[in-house]
């Protein structure tokens, strides 16, 4: 998204708010708008909880199984996003939001940010590289090597916390 389009988003958005309660106002009166504003927060409130919850799973998951979660990641940050829509009144923002909790919408969200993302992992290993030790700056210490016994004069931790 170009930086010039914002200002326009910052304008539009809420000018289409505004004609949208206007219309739907007319049509159902002014206390059953308020009404319907409030339910979809309070959905959008519980959708954001169950789908969290449900992608938090899934990078777990991912995680276990020794691979990177980019898409259950940029899943979970639309998830974050279409919360927010959601809890933001007005009905423009709910439908944006509501599409987002749509998961084919947010694998066409995926596949569209997917080439433009590069992730890097340091000391990890790489998907399908199997058990053993992780490549990295691991310091493994014996007993001989490790003691709290001896304490070298010349350290510059002395004095700290002893």
């Amino acid at each position: 998204m170009r930086f010039t389009f914002i200002p326009f988003l910052l304008l539009a958005v809420p000018m289409a708010e505004i004609a949208v309660f206007v219309m739907v106002g007319s049509q159902i009166g002014v206390l059953a708008t308020l009404g319907l504003v409030v339910v979809t927060a309070v959905a959008g409130a519980i959708l954001l909880r169950v789908q969290g919850f449900g992608v938090l799973e899934r990078i777990r998951r991912t995680l276990e199984a020794d691979q990177i979660p980019g898409r259950e990641l940029v899943h979970g940050v639309m998830i974050m996003i279409a919360g927010i829509l959601l809890l933001t009144p007005g009905f423009v923002t709910d439908t944006c939001g509501f599409l987002l909790f749509v998961p084919a919408i947010r694998d066409i969200g995926w596949r569209f940010v997917r080439e433009r993302i590069v992730v890097q992992t340091v000391g990890a290993r790489h998907p399908g590289q199997g058990p053993g030790p992780k490549t990295g700056p691991t310091i493994d210490l014996d007993e001989d090597d490790y003691s709290t016994s001896r304490k070298d004069p010349n350290s510059p931790w002395i004095g700290r916390n002893d």
